[in-house]
């Protein structure tokens, strides 16, 4: 005796493998969309900016929680202003632990190490200003502010170099703050020209 299967069966059965294909085939839109995004936005950034790396761009943004989310321009800006903003709060704790742990610190570099910890005490609620200014589309008040972080880890970054011999241990950290600027900056002036779309 054969056994069917009831079309009550095969019916739900078949829509759950369609809509199982069409939602993996629509998340995969959706990622390579943002990823074109991420591409096209790097790349025009990079253009307009010569000491910004295309590749820290894409990998930065790539890495950024919910910027697979992002749809436009002006959510990857808000996106670019939360990275600094973490990049800056990361580095404040780090030199704060660089000061607590090495006791035995030549005195210039912790003076330097002091005078970088205020700068990016400084640059934490500058960060959090530019994000409010930027959601309000206050645009100028945004680039001020996130300008106003960019100068903070050149400042920190130079102080180093008024010692001949010395080595900054906050380079990396510096470059990164400083691109991480440069990358909300130009599409801050992006969005300012040209609206949301790239």
């Amino acid at each position: 005796m054969r056994q069917t299967l009831s079309s009550s069966f095969v019916i739900p059965l078949f829509l759950c493998i369609f809509f199982f294909f069409v939602s993996i085939s629509t998340s995969h839109g959706l990622t390579a969309t943002n990823d074109s995004l991420i591409r096209k936005t790097c790349k025009k950034c990079a253009q307009s900016d010569p000491n910004l790396s295309y590749n820290f761009c894409v990998t930065s943004l790539q890495a950024a929680p919910h910027s697979h989310c992002a749809n436009d321009l002006r959510q990857l800006g808000k996106i670019s202003i939360t990275l600094l903003g973490r990049n800056v709060t990361n580095s404040r704790f780090h030199i704060k632990e660089l000061l607590k742990n090495q006791k035995k610190m030549d005195p210039f570099v912790r003076s330097c190490l002091h005078d970088c910890f205020d700068l990016y005490s400084d640059a934490i609620p500058t960060t959090k200003q530019a994000l409010q200014d930027y959601k309000a589309k206050h645009y100028d008040d945004a680039n001020i502010d996130v300008s106003s972080v960019m100068d903070a880890t050149t400042t920190c970054e130079d102080g180093f170099k008024e010692k001949e011999g010395v080595v900054s241990p906050l380079t990396k950290r510096n470059n990164d703050a400083f691109m991480l600027s440069a990358i909300s900056l130009s599409i801050i002036n992006m969005i300012r020209l040209n609206g949301d779309s790239i």
